[in-house]
């Protein structure tokens, strides 16, 4: 059984993503939660947005509340908790990597340069929006020459095809990087500090 550090009579807590990270930072905290993904198309929305002007904060911002939106619909007096996280590196948006070749090039264009990692949370309750707030990172990557790409990718293998920035800080990705400025959960996707706070000022959490 997941400890618990919801009060008693708590509303349940609903994760609108279907990320076994943001999943296990929550129960981690002592946070139960129902995983409920909401069905996005996440690069449509990216294409207007930025046809739109919008940066790389409205819009993870903006895919968070979407995809909370439609999760709380279906789930009452619950909270209903939405992320997005945006990779921003000189105003050129990063996606998760298609497969092992395009991990590479985005290695590539990375290395030896400075990006950030921008997380949105928002939050509905009773089908209404309640709160929200943006968090950013700044990571250093190393210059990285062929064998050491190459030797990364062997070690890593597939999971790389799992993460934006095709790098896990928590795994082996941490070895490609000389600087990291930013909370962690936050590199992982939900800044977490931040939710606890509103949820214990809310009387959701002990």
């Amino acid at each position: 059984m997941t400890a618990t550090l919801l009060r008693p009579g708590a509303p349940p807590l609903v994760l609108a993503s279907g990320s076994a990270t943001r999943r296990q930072l929550l129960e981690s905290a002592g946070l139960p939660v129902i995983v409920d993904p909401a069905g996005v198309d996440e690069g449509e929305v990216k294409q207007s947005l930025k046809a739109q002007g919008a940066d790389a904060a409205e819009v993870a911002e903006a895919l968070a509340d979407l995809k909370v939106r439609q999760t709380a619909r279906r789930h009452g007096d619950a909270i209903t908790i939405g992320a997005d996280q945006m990779l921003d590196c000189a105003g050129v948006w990063f996606d998760k990597p298609a497969d092992l070749d395009h991990a590479r090039a985005h290695l590539q264009a990375l290395a030896g340069r400075t990006h950030e990692l921008i997380s949105a949370i928002v939050v509905y309750r009773g089908g209404v929006r309640v709160w929200h707030h943006v968090e950013r990172a700044r990571l250093t990557m190393r210059s990285l020459d062929a064998p050491t790409l190459d030797a990364y990718l062997a070690a890593a293998g597939s999971a790389v095809i799992g993460s934006v920035g095709a790098y896990q800080v928590e795994g082996l990705g941490i070895h490609l990087f000389s600087r990291i400025e930013g909370d962690h959960s936050t590199i992982l996707g939900l800044p977490l500090l931040p939710l606890l706070g509103f949820l214990r000022q809310h009387g959701v959490i002990l």
